[in-house]
């Protein structure tokens, strides 16, 4: 059942539309998997063992879940009550804090709450592309992330070569050309419209600072192709086996031309906003 509500954001609505056939829609195409891979391996390299970490944007809870097995304690967010539903469903039995149905963007209301003070935090596969200004982000996640804690933000990529080839061998320009725009781009799903925005590195560093700073960016889906490749590219499990080994080396240094990008964040030591005040 979609969830009407005037305050659920048109990205969340549009999420919300198709969360009952997310994990069988998404969950079997191999590119996904791929991608996912090589961001679940960084996030045990930047987290220790046992560490309290935020997610943002966690949707069906699949991350979460993953890293509980691995020995974390994770609070998944998401704007969609049916997502966090569905992923309440796959952690509780894990023994993880209850999900939360909380935006990006009103990551605020939880530095509220009494306790809420985390090693770290991350969020994959783009939720935030669904918010149109990140510093809003920054400004919410900062009271939450203690100094010396990590943000690990993987966001769409802006050069991505492979977007450019597939959406270009389906003589679909404007797809190929989208991520170049500085504006805010209309996107589709589940029959629901709303707005994405494609953050470059400077956009990212800016909104985020003071209070984060950048570490390191690796490209993830460099030469993986992207979704749009789906379901050709799972058809072809040597060929992608091959290109998942090419960007574990490849993915720093041309983190640039990634479909996504992993960009790793540190907590500095300046004071939150909500202790500025």
């Amino acid at each position: 059942m979609i969830v009407e509500a005037p305050s659920l954001p048109p990205a969340a609505l549009a999420f919300e539309s198709i969360a009952e056939r997310f994990d069988e829609r998404f969950g079997a195409w191999e590119s996904v998997s791929a991608q996912r891979r090589a961001v679940r391996s960084a996030l045990a390299r930047a987290f220790p063992r046992g560490a309290r970490i935020l997610e943002l944007g966690g949707g069906t809870g699949e991350d979460a879940a993953w890293l509980a097995r691995q020995g974390y304690e994770v609070t998944l967010t998401d704007p969609s009550p049916s997502m966090v539903r569905i992923a309440a469903g796959k952690l509780r039995p894990l023994g993880l804090p209850a999900p939360r149905v909380a935006a990006a963007e009103r990551l605020g209301e939880l530095a509220r709450e009494p306790g809420r003070l985390y090693d770290g935090a991350f969020s994959n596969f783009a939720a935030l592309n669904c918010v149109l200004d990140l510093a809003t982000v920054g400004r919410g996640l900062a009271p939450l992330v203690r100094p010396g804690g990590r943000a690990m933000l993987v966001i769409f990529g802006v050069y991505s070569p492979g977007e450019w080839i597939v959406q270009l061998l389906k003589r679909d320009r404007r797809a190929a050309m989208r991520r170049f725009s500085r504006h805010a781009v209309h996107a589709r799903l589940g029959g629901r419209e709303f707005f994405v925005r494609y953050h470059r590195r400077a956009d990212v560093e800016r909104a985020f600072a003071p209070w984060f700073r950048l570490e390191s960016r690796r490209g993830i889906g460099v030469f993986v192709p992207p979704s749009a490749a789906e379901p050709w590219i799972t058809r072809q499990p040597r060929l992608l086996a091959a290109l998942e080994r090419i960007d574990r080396i490849a993915g720093r240094p041309l983190a640039t031309f990634g479909d996504h990008v992993l960009y790793a964040l540190v907590r500095t030591d300046v004071p939150s906003p909500e202790s500025v005040a």
